[in-house]
């Protein structure tokens, strides 16, 4: 008696570059591994904690654009780019690089040099992957600080690239100033950044 075909799915597809342009404008769209994730746009509180974060690194820390030169120690901070790591695309929610990291002729393509420093903002929707394979792909890549803030459990978690890991440095709660590498001089509470803290001045 003849053996019977087998028949195998068809392996999934694999996520392209297309993909992320035909999302949804409403979605934020990046591939993970050849997978493609979409995911809602944060809710308020996610965007009211780095929107306060990016408003204070760029006042203390961003390069001034009409300066002339670049000082090594200034940095270009950027709100949600989208970052194009090997195969994989990522939006974080904050990303910082240091000026004297850039060539000049990719100043203006951030998605093409690997950051310097990551901020996650946890969401329900995204916290999995944020914790897991992001993290992954960015201590891959050689991002060397990552801040994860989580707005419900109110914290703040510094870690550094050691040896191909992560390893976290320190765990900030509510009234604890954020004087953590690479921004050690930020020196604000983290209540400024999460809902319920106090109205913020754009100053320390």
């Amino acid at each position: 008696m003849p053996a019977l075909a087998r028949i195998l799915p068809e392996p999934p597809r694999k996520a392209t570059y297309q993909d992320v342009l035909d999302a949804p404008d409403n979605m934020v769209a990046e591939i993970i591994h050849g997978e493609l994730y979409l995911s809602a746009r944060p809710a308020d509180p996610h965007v009211w904690a780095y929107a306060k974060l990016h408003a204070e690194l760029e006042m203390k820390f961003a390069r001034d654009p009409n300066g002339d030169g670049d000082e090594p120690g200034e940095w270009a901070i950027m709100p949600e780019p989208e970052l194009r790591l090997g195969k994989d695309v990522l939006v974080p929610d904050i990303a910082g690089w240091r000026v004297e990291n850039l060539h000049r002729n990719q100043a203006i393509k951030f998605n093409d040099v690997v950051p310097d420093w990551v901020c996650e903002v946890l969401s329900p929707s995204t916290r999995k992957y944020d914790l897991g394979r992001k993290s992954d792909i960015y201590a891959r890549e050689g991002v060397t600080h990552l801040w994860i803030i989580d707005t419900d459990a109110r914290t703040l978690q510094a870690s550094v690239l050691s040896t191909g890991n992560w390893l976290p440095i320190s765990t900030l709660t509510d009234a604890d100033m954020i004087t953590v590498p690479p921004f050690e001089k930020l020196n604000i509470p983290l209540s400024r950044l999460l809902p319920g803290g106090p109205l913020w001045p754009l100053s320390g």
